[in-house]
């Protein structure tokens, strides 16, 4: 199970390794794939480590504008009180993109995933949202969603939605994973948990790891995050969901992968179906496989 640990950068684990260890064996190439929660709060020696230590040259950003824009203020209030107390010796001084690693931000919640969650709304609520959003309260326009939408579908509802309308998304996702010069790379969401896990969830299918081993890598998350429980539901209840929003749901990867087979014949007809081809899934393989 996880082993590694960053000084401030939460759930960070090497996805094969992980793997590999509940198997038994060495099937997955390890140092290849990470993930993780938000790197944003990285330490210098936390950063010394991604780029020297793990050797990341790309990382895979899941978080949406808002929550770029809220992260931005956080750090903003960060910096200027540090720079009050300790100005020469201060992480939060640091830029918030490492040098020498490049970038991919893919709101994997955004476009076609974010409309179809608006169009359950009631009109009533829709206009409000609107309206909230027009004059800036990102924050309390989400909420309106999170209260009505988001929290009846459930992380289970959710991450089937994402599938079903996150597609051009997902597309670019693993058109990143193709490219060998973008490893090592790390994949990080917020929590590193729900989206992040999505993905590391559709990976590990196209390699055919069991679905007992990615359920295992899945659910290390909440150990993984409890030291930071009582913040993460604040930020939960701002956006309008309850406590389960910070748990691992049972059942999560087969309920992913009930979907995938029930609607689009498993994983490699839902990846083809979204634009990623056997050529594309193939170089993700020869990507990931020890053997």
């Amino acid at each position: 199970m996880p082993s590694d640990s960053l000084q401030n950068i939460l759930n960070f684990r090497d996805v094969a390794q992980t793997i590999n260890e509940i198997q038994g064996n060495d099937r997955l190439r390890q140092g290849r794939i990470y993930r993780s929660a938000l790197p944003d709060n990285a330490s210098k020696s936390d950063r010394e480590a991604l780029t020297s230590k793990y050797h990341i040259n790309n990382i895979i950003d899941l978080r949406s504008t808002t929550e770029h824009l809220d992260q931005a203020k956080k750090r903003n209030a960060q910096f200027h009180t540090s720079a009050a107390l300790a100005p020469a010796n201060d992480e939060a001084a640091e830029p918030l993109k490492i040098p020498g690693i490049t970038y991919h931000e893919i709101n994997l919640n955004g476009g076609s995933f974010a409309r179809a969650l608006l169009w359950k709304l009631r009109w009533l609520s829709l206009s409000k949202l609107v309206g909230l959003m027009v004059l800036g309260y990102r924050v309390e326009a989400i909420a309106i969603l999170g209260r009505e939408v988001m929290a009846e579908r459930g992380l289970t509802g959710l991450g089937k939605d994402s599938l079903d309308h996150g597609t051009s998304e997902l597309r670019g996702i693993f058109t990143v994973l193709a490219e060998s010069s973008n490893y090592p790379a790390l994949i990080h969401c917020t929590q590193g948990k729900d989206r992040t896990g999505l993905v590391v969830i559709l990976l590990l299918l196209l390699l055919n790891v069991p679905l007992g081993a990615i359920s295992a890598d899945y659910t290390a998350s909440e150990n993984e995050l409890e030291s930071e429980k009582e913040s993460r539901m604040e930020e939960i209840r701002r956006i309008g969901l309850g406590e389960e929003f910070a748990a691992c749901p049972a059942g999560f990867v087969q309920e992913i992968a009930g979907h995938l087979h029930n609607v689009y014949g498993g994983v490699n007809e839902y990846l083809k179906r979204i634009g990623v081809d056997e050529r594309t899934q193939d170089k993700v393989k020869e990507n990931m496989l020890a053997w």
